[in-house]
């Protein structure tokens, strides 16, 4: 069995490894030239560490990232709202891990290039066209993006689409479903040099409708006593505007968005000057896409952001696709054939996702502190007058059975 990857996201290199440990061939496919430490943090949530685990690369993701603890959510004057306790403080058998983007996506290629071989990841190949061959399987064309310079086909059992929110796989199969949605919100994402906060081992989650999210993710500065702080401040604007494309490169620009935090001082953050000291700030618009009604065609399906873009909440974009990776591995190893396989993690993940992206469009976990605000705009006394712990534990409860939480409570 040959699979060919289209994409060197994380989502796609987990597959491609995850595809390499279980005996199957694999080529991936990238359309960049050479991969940069682009982006800003994410978290990968302990239930997909484990899938990280299970392939032998969770010890080189930990080398660069931050085994976060909890996230601690306030309101917008500062004020505690709620601790949630995140990877093995939580009871799980393996860590979350906060990590620049752009970095574990590096190390992952590199692991890739040493366990497939060279001669098995091909970058600068952007797919030009593909076709599902009845008896060949697929058959896949590539250019080089930059030049339009022909790199020939690849021919393969099946292909995994795993080329992001702007996929050209997805599009190949719905050529009319448009641009992103957007709901209005912008979020400048950027990184900061601080002093240790909340522990030196916890998130935050500040505000309301308007929000900053932040946490540690390089180990390095940690053994140094330093945090390099991943931040997120997210506001609404007026729709009617209309957005930039999201890019993970995008510049952004301080004065758009510093006064409206001006008098975010609390005594274990001062939001103003961590947002100055950023070296560049990335401008992001919020961004889904309506859930498919089908991810595979023949023997061509979609895996990550391509198959169920979703908005950054919760943390749960990266992690998603490393389930698919886990999953659809499994079933081409037990399923009967290549097509049961396929159809099986179509009908599995597909509706799973489908219900994170409307949860996320909800506002995820982190609609607890909108609904504090919304209760209690000037402030509270005693948090549980304003929203009890049990409502709390609803809300968080619910969105971790959504997501497959339990999976990182589980035996490998």
């Amino acid at each position: 069995m040959k699979a060919l990857v289209v994409g060197g996201g994380i989502g796609g290199l987990v597959a491609a490894l995850e595809f390499h440990r279980a005996g199957i061939e694999v080529d991936l496919f990238e359309s960049a030239r050479e991969l940069k430490p682009l982006g800003v943090g994410i978290n990968v949530q302990p239930h997909s560490v484990r899938c990280l685990d299970e392939i032998g690369v969770m010890d080189a993701m930990l080398d660069l990232g931050v085994a976060t603890t909890g996230q601690a959510f306030f309101n917008n004057r500062g004020q505690h709202i709620w601790i949630e306790p995140r990877g093995l403080a939580a009871g799980a058998k393996w860590p979350q891990i906060s990590i620049h983007r752009g970095e574990m996506q590096i190390a992952l290629m590199e692991i890739a290039r040493q366990r497939l071989g060279a001669g098995h990841v091909h970058m600068g190949h952007h797919l030009a066209s593909f076709e599902n061959a009845p008896g060949e399987g697929v058959i896949a064309r590539f250019v080089d993006r930059a030049t339009g310079k022909d790199l020939g086909e690849a021919r393969g059992d099946l292909m995994i689409g795993a080329d992001g929110i702007h996929s050209r796989v997805r599009e190949a199969f719905y050529p009319d479903e448009g641009p992103a949605k957007w709901n209005g919100a912008l979020i400048y994402r950027a990184a900061t040099e601080t002093p240790p906060f909340l522990g030196g081992l916890s998130q935050f989650m500040v505000g309301g409708r308007q929000t900053v999210i932040g946490y540690p993710m390089s180990k390095r500065y940690g053994d140094r006593g330093r945090s390099l702080t991943n931040w997120a401040a997210r506001f609404f604007v007026d729709p009617a505007r209309g957005f930039p494309r999201e890019d993970w490169n995008r510049p952004g620009n301080l004065d758009d968005f510093l006064p409206r935090y001006a008098d975010w001082v609390f005594d274990w953050m001062n939001f103003p000057d961590l947002f100055r000291g950023a070296d560049a700030i990335f401008e992001f618009p919020m961004v889904d896409r309506d859930p498919l009604p089908r991810w595979t065609h023949g023997r061509v399906t979609l895996l990550g952001d391509a198959a169920h873009p979703m908005y950054p909440l919760g943390s749960n974009g990266a992690s998603q696709a490393i389930l698919d990776a886990r999953e659809l591995t499994r079933l081409l190893k037990s399923a009967p054939d290549i097509d049961a396989a396929l159809r099986a993690y179509d009908e599995d993940r597909r509706p799973k996702t489908a219900e994170i992206v409307r949860q996320n469009r909800a506002g995820g976990p982190e609609r607890i502190v909108t609904l504090v605000e919304a209760r209690a705009p000037a402030g509270f006394s005693n948090i549980e007058d304003v929203m009890p712990r049990d409502e709390i534990l609803g809300v968080m409860n619910s969105y971790k059975t959504i997501t497959n939480f339990d999976l990182a409570r589980a035996t490998v």
